[in-house]
């Protein structure tokens, strides 16, 4: 059988996330959400996404399929029902897709579609903020999923480790004098990464294959550091996707970095007003600031953005791709893509400096800044300009 991931009705609800990936892309616990339909599937996925995006991420369409709705993640009684599922059948949850059997080149009624029930609880990564709010949920299915049946790698005795048997090390991961305490969750150390001296993680926690945690940082979990970032000073919920860094002190909570990014030292994030109520949060879908019902929400920052030293960020702020912000005083809690500047005001930064860095920053981790990434970026711009209309007048 073939499986197809397709982004469904969450896509804007996810950006900034969703403009330079599918939802099947987005990383949640220590796995995309690709990974994780991938592993429980047993089977490579491809993707229906945006006609700019498909490039990078192609469908492939067989004489048999079917499509998975990402914004849903795999449980292993979903996937079993999914597997054995029939032409015209489908699993539907509130009236909305999850999943459902299509042939090629047929057209989709899904009105007339048989319903499989299915009652059970499944989690969703419908908003960007479920992206850290979930992320223990996930981050223990993952755990469970990749050390089932394996045995954990040694960790030295230079470290305290607090419920050592919730601890799973990775092959070529170096750990020493760190303090790692697993009992509120799992804490899962990936292929080549690195805890230097003096760190203390409490889980759960995920640190995948090549990242890094500096000397003396602090970590609570549930918090995930994606591949090949690095990560220093106090960090709290968060979810880091890969290739960033936030490697000096200075705090970092209830919040979610893309790829590329760099915060520069000594930053903070607020992720609690002074007066306690909920957190808003900026909707691409409304163009206004939404209700998130939460009381804790810090900084959400998409692909390529990038904060100079000492930058303090508003509760709940989002930050769209390829933004660049520096000087002091707190900058406005929404900042759009291909902004240049700070509190004292923006202006556009323009495709060809951006460009310039973000090929830069990718060949110190030796990953080509390729024609794909460049059309992508350069359409991000595009539709984005109509919240940087302000500028440069």
């Amino acid at each position: 059988m073939n499986y197809i991931l397709f982004d469904g009705s969450a896509r804007n609800a996810l950006l900034p996330f969703t403009f330079t990936r599918p939802i099947a892309e987005i990383r949640i616990g220590i796995l995309t959400i690709r990974e994780k339909w991938e592993s429980y599937l047993g089977s490579t996925t491809s993707t229906v996404t945006e006609e700019y995006l498909s490039e990078k991420f192609p469908m492939v369409e067989l004489a048999e399929n079917v499509m998975i709705n990402a914004s849903y993640l795999p449980t292993p009684t979903l996937v079993e029902i999914i597997k054995n599922l029939q032409p015209n059948q489908g699993v539907f949850i509130e009236g909305e897709p999850v999943a459902f059997y299509v042939l090629e080149d047929q057209e989709v009624a899904l009105e007339n579609y048989e319903a499989i029930s299915f009652d059970q609880k499944v989690e969703t990564v419908k908003t960007t903020w479920d992206i850290f709010a979930k992320n223990g949920t996930a981050l223990q299915a993952d755990f469970d999923l990749l050390t089932e049946g394996r045995t954990s790698g040694p960790i030295d005795e230079t470290n305290t480790c607090i419920h050592p048997e919730n601890i799973f090390v990775e092959e070529g991961a170096s750990i020493s004098c760190a303090i790692i305490n697993a009992t509120d969750g799992p804490v899962y150390i990936a292929k080549d990464a690195q805890i230097m001296e003096g760190s203390i993680i409490r889980g759960p926690f995920a640190l995948c294959e090549g990242a890094t945690v500096k000397m003396g940082a602090k970590i609570y979990g549930p918090t995930t550091i994606g591949p090949f970032s690095k990560v220093g000073g106090e960090v709290n919920n968060s979810v880091l996707f890969g290739y960033s860094n936030k490697g000096h002190d200075g705090f970092l909570g209830n919040s979610v970095i893309g790829e590329w990014c760099n915060l520069g030292a000594d930053t903070n994030t607020s992720n609690l007003k002074n007066n306690y109520a909920p957190v808003r949060l900026w909707s691409y879908e409304t163009e206004n600031f939404a209700k998130t019902g939460l009381q804790f929400c810090g900084l959400m920052m998409g692909d390529h953005s990038k904060c100079g030293i000492n930058t303090m960020f508003n509760t709940g702020t989002m930050i769209g791709v390829n933004a660049n912000i520096f000087g002091s005083g707190f900058p406005r809690n929404f900042i759009p893509s291909y902004s240049w500047g700070g509190s004292n005001g923006f202006t556009t930064y323009l495709t060809k400096k951006a460009f310039e860095v973000a090929k830069v920053v990718m060949s110190r981790r030796s990953v080509e800044f390729t024609e794909m990434d460049e059309k992508i970026l350069e359409h991000v711009f595009e539709i984005t300009q109509q919240w940087r209309t302000s500028y440069d007048k």
